[in-house]
């Protein structure tokens, strides 16, 4: 592949993180264009089944091929590109970390809910949620420093973009969430600091995270205000 591999991005999305996280951990050139979600153009919506971003737009011979879905395009990369293993070879294991991916996924919904609900119940709802979840996820962790021990993976691409919406919503209000949590403290702190990980993101990406939470009304924000 050369680097004429397109990444279709949103700048919040966090799906595209993880898409742009497996291209970099496997050294894969490529270039990124952004969309607006809110006002999705033409030539967009015509390969984009779902109206979803992120979409991989690889060259063929004769035009070019389109992969939709984040999880999808990272098990592409991992099953045609050399660079670093991000699954493991043993297929009891790879299926248990693609469980845990999901895992990822479902924790996203419930971060969705938490960051655009305008009611406070709501709000601290699925803050309590989100404490259960990450608690199964410590119990889960063991010698570090990432998912499964010494080697990054799929499962950190995942849940890389997840902390990075904490680390924003903590300059908010501190919701203890990661409070008890040692082990998934420290797996957000490294994958914090991992160059993939930094790079999948744009410098003002804070920003518009919190414009994007003043635009919703959210409660979460408004906590802030309040607390001011």
């Amino acid at each position: 592949m050369t680097a004429s591999l397109t990444l279709i991005s949103h700048h919040l999305c966090p799906y595209v993180q993880r898409a742009a996280i497996a291209l970099a951990e496997k050294g894969v050139p490529f270039e990124r264009v952004y969309i607006d979600l809110a006002d999705k153009p033409d030539w967009f919506l015509k390969i984009s089944p779902l109206g979803k971003v992120p979409l991989l737009r690889i060259p063929q011979d004769e035009g070019e091929a389109i992969l939709f879905e984040s999880s999808v395009i990272c098990e592409y990369l991992e099953e045609t590109q050399p660079g670093a293993k991000l699954h493991p070879a043993d297929p009891l294991t790879r299926a248990r970390r693609r469980g845990w991916m999901e895992f990822g996924s479902a924790i996203l919904s419930d971060l969705w809910i938490y960051e655009t609900t305008q009611d406070a119940e709501v709000l601290e709802t699925k803050r309590g949620v989100l404490m259960a979840k990450f608690a199964t996820v410590e119990a889960e962790l063991v010698d570090g420093p990432y998912f499964a021990g010494a080697d990054f993976s799929l499962v950190d691409a995942v849940f890389a973009p997840i902390f990075r919406y904490f680390d924003v919503f903590d300059t908010i209000s501190e919701a203890g969430i990661f409070d008890n949590l040692p082990r998934v403290a420290a797996w957000r702190k490294v994958l914090a600091a991992r160059a993939s990980v930094k790079a999948a993101v744009t410098e003002d990406y804070p920003e518009r995270l919190i414009a994007f939470l003043d635009k919703h009304n959210a409660a979460l924000l408004r906590s802030r205000r309040a607390a001011a």
